[in-house]
């Protein structure tokens, strides 16, 4: 799908999806500010900055560090028109087990670190009256029963929930804001060194260590989406008028969403006479 150039600002670009998008944009002729926690990351993995590429070494937990980001970006480029938080990391670990500076850490960077990059960049989208928002969650983010994973889905529940609040804030002025659930997507997102375990481990949990060594042995390099693809769809997405705010990708994702929303359907309707009990008589 063919479009006019814009400047797009992809966080976590140095490799998985972040580096597909990035690659993508830049072959359809964009402007793209990437960025990673190391700049020889992102020469290794897309090239040095050129005239439509700026890479970009950031902390997304500093302030400093983001604002400086979406500073040189705007000079750079003149304007920002898509910002795709797209960094992010799974901690394994039941709620019993994980300890305060794990479960703070993952939303440092899940959730905090996406919200350093709205808070500097929204002003930019303010002025110009226009932009688009994508949060990259995950279907964990929408469909959370998964034993042993509770930091990382409830660090995606929280960015979509930002999402959606932040859509309702912003669409008087002009910009948009979609929050996209991926299923499983084949990158190195499972592999060991980049998937942080919890470093207590509770014996009885057995569906949190099954689920764990699932991951780590049987999902890992088998998972359904592509990677490329899934970039393309969040090209599509926000190329399109009305892009939506909830964006499913990939058939699993699909499948869970549905499920969940079957779910919550009959909870309703078993519940609604209950519920409806609890309001002051009319």
């Amino acid at each position: 799908m063919k479009q006019a150039s814009r400047t797009w600002f992809v966080t976590g670009a140095s490799k998985g999806l972040g580096q597909k998008l990035v690659k993508h944009l830049l072959e359809q002729g964009h402007c793209v500010a990437a960025t990673s926690r190391t700049a020889a990351s992102l020469a290794q993995a897309i090239g040095d900055s050129s005239e439509r590429f700026l890479p970009l070494e950031v902390d997304l937990t500093d302030d400093r560090s983001v604002h400086a980001a979406i500073e040189s970006t705007v000079q750079r480029f003149g304007s920002i028109d898509v910002i795709v938080n797209n960094a992010g990391y799974a901690q394994q670990g039941t709620v019993e087990a994980l300890s305060d500076e794990e479960v703070r850490q993952n939303f440092e960077v899940n959730f905090f670190a996406p919200l350093l990059v709205l808070r500097h960049a929204l002003p930019h989208l303010r002025r110009q009256r226009s932009g688009h928002i994508i949060n990259v969650a995950s279907i964990v983010g929408y469909q959370g029963g998964y034993a042993g994973w509770g930091s990382y889905v409830a660090s995606k529940f929280a960015l979509a929930g930002l999402t959606e609040s932040l859509a309702a804030e912003v669409a008087e002025l002009g910009i948009r804001a979609t929050v996209v659930y991926p299923g499983p997507v084949r990158t190195d997102f499972l592999s060991s060194g980049a998937l942080a375990v919890a470093r207590r481990q509770i014996s009885e949990y057995s569906e949190a260590k099954a689920s764990l060594d699932l991951h780590l042995g049987t999902l890992h390099g088998r998972q359904a989406g592509d990677p490329y693809k899934l970039a393309r769809l969040i090209i599509q997405a926000a190329s399109v008028e009305s892009p939506p705010l909830h964006l499913f990708a990939g058939r699993i994702a699909n499948e869970l969403a549905a499920a969940k929303a079957e779910g919550v359907r009959k909870d309703l309707d078993v519940w609604k006479g209950s519920s409806e009990a609890t309001d002051f008589a009319e």
